[in-house]
Parts: structure tokens; sequence; C-alpha cells
């Protein structure tokens, strides 16, 4: 399918494009005057590739609301990776003031920080509705906001793209000799698990990512999940379809804003942009969810690829070689990285108990039970 096709499939549809780049599609006269606002216009650069579905989409609702939520005062013009800085680029546009917002994945950061995989995701870590239960209730905000201010940012979560599968693979995996020695597209903590057990992880931008797998210059490649994996198409380089995915069980996305320029907007116009990301959050989640489901049924059926559990001992060298990597970024890691790390820890444990006793023991129940 066509990326164009896939995004009018959305909730916003083609004209949010128009209207998140330069707020256009809508004219200010159209929305209800908002008392108190001056006119601003922000520049917002992303880490993701342009008109991407899901990913990008999230950016660009975050420009729109912002644009709709503040009467037409307040302008984002969305630059997508490489329009305006190269993905991995955007956070020190926005910390030196180049640009004035970001959309992307924290864990992109971890050369400033180890503290920022934590606040996108962990492997065999929060899942999507334990990472926001962190994040909004559990300290982890504070936390965030904290880490970043160092940064002259000020973050909020702008999206979540649920569970990501294990990754598309040119071999089949049947053991974990079998991964060693692969080239695989990982980055974060996920990345430094797969070296430990053997293989070799590489991190590349998404718009990378088919060309490698293409030439052969990595042999796998893990990206988002079905809806945005669908769109890129890994099946014409890679037949085997790997589940269940460990590197990223709930991945946040986020707002990254420039600090300096955050301490200059009224409360109003903070409560506007905040506003704006938390509804992002939302569609996105809903989203992911719709679309994943459809794609997921077109790559098996319409394209004939072939879905495979991940070996026992592969997981369980992974879960080893992760339990690992978290004690070290905690041993040896700065106080704000200690304290994260910590902090995230003792929710997970309280919020995976729950969750044993909840959605797990009902999923699995509604499986052996309930036909519909």
């Amino acid at each position: 399918m066509k990326r164009r096709k896939f995004l009018a499939g959305g909730a916003l549809g083609a004209g949010l494009l128009a209207s998140g780049c330069d707020c256009g599609e809508i004219a200010a006269g159209e929305l209800g005057s908002v008392s108190g606002l001056k006119e601003r216009e922000l520049k917002m650069v992303t880490t993701w590739p342009k008109d991407f579905p899901g990913l990008g989409t999230m950016a660009e609702r975050v420009a729109q609301y912002i644009f709709e939520l503040s009467g037409g005062q307040m302008r984002v013009r969305v630059f997508s990776a490489g329009e305006l800085v190269s993905p991995f680029e955007a956070f020190d546009a926005v910390s030196n003031g180049a640009a004035d917002l970001y959309h992307g994945a924290e864990y992109y950061w971890v050369g400033k920080s180890k503290a920022y995989s934590f606040f996108t995701a962990v492997p065999f870590g929060m899942t999507t509705s334990e990472i926001m239960a962190w994040t909004e209730f559990g300290g982890g905000q504070q936390l965030w906001d904290e880490l970043s201010a160092g940064f002259n940012i000020k973050p909020f979560v702008a999206g979540n793209s649920g569970h990501q599968l294990a990754g598309w693979f040119k071999r089949p995996i049947n053991s974990l000799e079998d991964l060693k020695g692969m080239k695989i597209r990982m980055p974060g903590i996920g990345g430094e698990a797969l070296r430990r057990v053997g293989a070799s992880a590489v991190a590349l931008a998404g718009g990378e990512i088919y060309q490698a797998l293409q030439s052969g210059a990595i042999d796998g490649t893990e990206w988002v999940g079905p809806w945005n994996d669908l769109a890129f198409g890994f099946y014409r380089e890679a037949k085997y379809y790997y589940w269940p995915g460990f590197h990223e069980p709930g991945s946040q996305l986020a707002t990254g804003v420039n600090l300096d320029l955050w301490n200059t907007l009224t409360k109003q116009e903070q409560t506007i942009i905040k506003g704006a990301s938390w509804i992002a959050n939302n569609l996105s989640i809903a989203e992911y969810g719709h679309f994943n489901a459809i794609a997921l049924e077109q790559l098996v059926k319409d394209h004939g690829v072939e879905l495979r559990e991940m070996p026992g001992d592969v997981m369980q060298a992974l879960g080893k070689a992760t339990t690992e990597v978290l004690a070290e970024i905690a041993d040896t890691g700065d106080d704000i990285t200690r304290r994260v790390v910590e902090s995230y820890k003792q929710s997970l444990l309280r919020s995976q108990e729950w969750g044993r006793i909840g959605d797990e023991a009902f999923m699995s129940i509604r499986r052996q039970v309930f036909s519909f």
C-alpha cells in the first residue's frame, strides 16, 4: 500500500498533512477566538520520514491541536526528518533554540543520558498502559522533567506505538546459535542485549532501514509493528516475521519543547501544548491498535509472510543480557539515572502483579472459553 493511502485511513486523514505543516487547512477565522493569546509561529522538527503513517501522524496531530486549541493563534510548522535537521539532530536543535519543538523517541538521546531509554521503552519492561501509569502518576514525569531541564528541554508524552514485534529476518532462527553473527537493526538497550548474545546491533534511522536490508548490510531489522512495517515493505526483503518482541513492549513517543521558550509561555499556552500532546498520545494508541491488526492480516494473507515464534533459548539469553545491562546502567550512572531506574523498577513491579491477575488472566481465559 502507498503511504498516503495508509494516512487517509487514519483518524484525521490527508487533510491533517496540509494543516499540520503550516496549519493552513483550517482558516483562523473558522476557529473561536481565544483571549489572552498572542500570535506565535513555532518550528517542530521530527525524527520521522515525511508523511509516514502513525509516527509522522502523531507529530502532525500535536501541531494541529496546538493550532485549534489556541484558536489559530499558535501555528506550528512541522519539518520531517532531514528537512531542517537530520533525525538524530532534533534534540540538539531544540536544546539550542534552532527549533522550538521536536517529536521523537527519547531513547535516541542515550548519548546524552542513558536514563532517556526509560522514557521510551526498556526490553522486557513496561507495556503501554504501564509506562503511562508510571509517567503520569508514578513519578516518571517529574524525573523526566529534571533530566531534560539539564538540556534546556521540557518533555511530554505525545504518542505510543504499542507492543513491537521482534522483527524481520532473511534467515530462520531456530536457536540462539542462529542469531550469533547476524547484523540486526535495533537501537537502545535492546541493541546492547543483542550484542551480548552474539549478534551485531546496528542503529539506523527509519528512512535508512529498507536500503540496508535490501543491500545485505543488515540481516534483520525491527521497526515498529505490522502497520508501519507493511508501509516500509520489509516483507519484500525478509520472509520471516518473528514474535513476540522483547525490546519495546510499549514504545512511548515524546514532544520536547525548548525550555527557554516554555518559560516565556503563559499558563494557558503551556496547557495548550500539553493538551495537544495528550490528545496525540491517546489517538495514537487507538490508531495503532486498529491498523496493526489490519496490517498483520494483510502481511500474512496477501504477501505470504511467515510468522514465527522466537525460540525459548533466544528469549532466555536476551532476558539475562537485558538484566545485566540494566544493572550496569543503575550502578554506573549518575544520580538522576539511578533514581530513574529505581523509580521505573518499583512501578514495574507493582504494575506487573496487577497485570498478572488482570489483563493476562482475562486474555488467557478468553482464548480458552469464548468465541464470537
